[in-house]
């Protein structure tokens, strides 16, 4: 007798005296089977401890049921919350996920994809890194068919779905509660202009300011990224500077919590020597002090809807019209940007 490993579709179907198209069928609940045959096949199969030949599968199918998914960050609220998302999704509909991290890092990205692309997966999920600028590996992957779907941050022109939230308008209520807790005096670091959450977060913020009629001073509006360090490092700057503005609002929520730990090292008090406001949420806010007022994004949706237009886009693979979902966020008011 062969191991239990070893036991296949045609050792089931001997015993039972049906076909091995029945025994396939049955294993995959199809609706032509028998409930009363789906029992003794499913019965004799954990018996024999059958495990389905994933590679066979594949070679009939010319599918792997797997997606690659690449990110920027994983220690990251919001990536973590999105990944969570996508795995539950994959996970409801057969397939299982391959992740890569980029670390932020556009060779590392290119070599992730180049190696999601060798496994044979059967679509892509990816939110680029703060360095992608360069498009070739998305020219290539789409010139091999494989389908792609950019989420959060995205490469626009290359006729690819995209799934983000609305980063202008986020950006435009952040300025807004600003306004109504009395402030006139606001400062934003601003994620890199190549990405778009950056390019379109700031062009909230500068609409909002222009609406408002506040002045708009360059030292305020500070480029350097999306990690805690720029934020650290930028309201070490503006201090340095004896250039404080009453209100900073920050490109992402791991950057206010930079500005946290510069205003610490520095002995200002937040939000009486200085307020914050963020883009972006996170579960340990509840856990900080004072709890940052902030623009939240619906994580849950946002990796669900991109799963479900890949997949989508993987059964039916004829050229259509890329799809462009834009989510809206919600302004979350906390213990910062209260009245002065």
């Amino acid at each position: 007798m062969r191991k239990p490993s070893q036991i296949t579709l045609s050792d089931i179907a001997s015993r039972l005296n049906v076909s091995k198209v029945t025994v396939s069928k049955a294993l995959r609940d199809h609706p032509d089977i028998a409930s009363e045959t789906k029992q003794r096949i499913r019965q004799l199969a954990e018996e024999l401890a059958y495990t389905p030949n994933s590679a066979a599968r594949n070679l009939s199918t010319r599918r792997t049921h797997t997606i690659g998914l690449v990110v920027p960050k994983i220690a990251h609220f919001f990536f973590s919350s999105v990944i969570e998302s996508v795995y539950d999704t994959a996970f409801e509909n057969n397939y299982e996920i391959i992740l890569t991290v980029s670390q932020e890092d556009a060779a590392r990205e290119i070599k992730h994809l180049k190696t999601l692309l060798s496994m044979r997966v059967d679509g892509l999920l990816i939110s680029v890194s703060q360095q992608t600028q360069d498009t070739a590996i998305f020219e290539l992957v789409k010139k091999k068919g494989v389908p792609l779907v950019f989420f959060d941050r995205v490469i626009e022109g290359l006729g690819c779905s995209t799934v983000t939230v609305d980063d202008r308008e986020g950006a435009a209520l952040l300025v807004e509660q600003a306004v109504a807790a009395g402030y006139t005096k606001i400062a934003h670091l601003a994620g890199f202009s190549h990405v778009n959450i950056g390019r379109e977060r700031c062009a909230g913020f500068m609409a909002a300011m222009q609406k408002h009629r506040l002045p708009v001073r360059e030292d305020w509006i500070i480029t350097g990224g999306f990690s805690e360090d720029y934020g650290y490092q930028a309201l070490q700057q503006l201090h340095h500077a004896n250039n404080l503005p009453e209100i900073i609002v920050t490109v992402t929520y791991p950057v206010a919590l930079g500005v946290f730990a510069a205003a610490k090292d520095l002995g200002l008090k937040i939000p009486h020597d200085l307020d914050v406001v963020c883009f972006g949420d996170s579960t340990t806010n509840r856990f900080i002090s004072p709890s940052l007022t902030c623009v939240s994004q619906p994580t849950e949706k946002l990796g669900r809807r991109s799963v479900e237009i890949l997949l989508e886009e993987i059964k039916n693979p004829a050229p259509s019209q890329p799809q462009k979902v834009v989510l809206q966020t919600e302004l979350r008011l906390r213990e910062t940007c209260r009245a002065k």
